[in-house]
């Protein structure tokens, strides 16, 4: 399966709301599973979709509760967020093209490939994700200055999360 592929099929899933799916072809299993919305609820017993070779199983499952909410301490912080939101207005966002694990550099032991206060130009290599096993390096489609690198190293990563924050060039 082309990698095309499964980035098709996870955006697909993320419109159907599903919060997990499954395709099995021969040795190859692809499993894909959305975090559940707190709006969503329950949704509907699994479905099974049987086919001649590939057999794909989307199964909707159960909403689990509302994590507590914080404590009162987490206020200031949030506050302080917000006021970092308003001076990020006429910033650059490079945003993450696929779900995976974030890694500023291409290993433990080499530096990273952008830090604070570089310049970057279109088609520099920003960071690495990986995906199933798949080391991709991501480039910037944007021109400007590294303000704030926004995800720790090592960290998960979902599809169309800001990585970076840019000051326009």
């Amino acid at each position: 399966m082309e990698f095309s592929q499964i980035q098709e099929l996870i955006k697909m899933v993320g419109r159907a709301k599903l919060t997990e799916f499954v395709l099995k072809e021969g040795d190859f299993k692809l499993i894909i599973r959305n975090q559940p919305t707190q709006e969503s609820g329950v949704t509907a017993q699994p479905v099974v979709i049987p086919t001649a070779q590939p057999m794909v199983t989307m199964a909707p499952q159960a909403v689990p509760p509302a994590p507590p909410p914080p404590p009162k301490a987490d206020a200031p912080a949030a506050a302080g967020a917000a006021a970092d939101d308003a001076s990020a207005a006429n910033l650059l966002t490079i945003k993450s093209p696929m779900v995976g694990t974030f890694y500023r550099s291409a290993s433990p032991e080499k530096p990273p490939f952008t830090k604070v206060g570089e310049m970057i130009e279109v088609g520099d290599t920003v960071c690495i994700i990986e995906a199933m096993k798949l080391f991709n390096e991501i480039e910037s489609d944007l021109k400007g200055k590294v303000v704030k690198v926004l995800v720790e190293d090592a960290s998960p990563v979902e599809y169309d999360q800001p990585l970076f924050l840019l000051e326009p060039a």
